[in-house]
Parts: structure tokens; C-alpha cells; sequence
């Protein structure tokens, strides 16, 4: 029976130590760059001014998907979102 438990106790080990060491990295690292995204803020959620100089504050998208109006988001993202228009792009602050 001490057998047993032994043989248990190193199986469960050997599968944390193996599930430790090749889990996927489902999260990306902090951006190294940020995309001004145009054409997929729902309205009232856009990041700043519009492209167009309508407004110069965040928030104040008056419908969904204007193509005036951003989000940022990391390099290499907006073009994946459907209807998503790279209008800038910038580098991340860094912490």
C-alpha cells in the first residue's frame, strides 16, 4: 500500500511539474506599439477627438462604427476587426 501511494504521489507531481512547464501563453506581453483604430468604436466609447476634428474628447462618438471615430488598440490587431481602419500608429509608454 506504501507502494502505491508513493508510485501516486510522483505521478501527480510529474504532472504539475509538466503542466508548469508547457502551458501556452494564451495572453500576449504588453504591447510594444498602438494602433489608432477607426471605424469600430460603439458610440460614446471612442478613445479621444475624432479624425475628422468634430470633436476633440473621448466619449463622445454619437453611433456605432463612424469611420471618423477610434480606439486604440496593439499593433497589428484592427485589420482582424471587421470594418477596423488603421488611422495611426504609435509606440507604448513605457513602465
Amino acid at each position: 500500500m506504501l507502494n502505491d501511494k508513493k508510485v501516486l504521489l510522483a505521478a501527480a507531481i510529474a504532472s504539475v511539474v509538466t503542466l508548469s512547464t508547457t502551458t501556452a501563453h494564451a495572453v500576449p506581453d504588453q504591447p510594444k506599439f498602438w494602433e489608432k483604430c477607426s471605424g469600430i468604436a460603439k458610440a460614446g466609447m471612442n478613445d479621444c477627438g475624432s479624425l475628422d476634428g468634430k470633436h476633440g474628447c473621448a466619449g463622445q462618438a454619437t453611433r456605432d462604427n463612424d469611420d471618423q471615430e477610434w480606439v486604440y488598440v496593439p499593433k497589428g490587431t484592427c485589420t482582424k476587426i471587421t470594418g477596423g481602419s488603421v488611422a495611426k500608429i504609435k509606440p507604448a509608454k513605457k513602465s
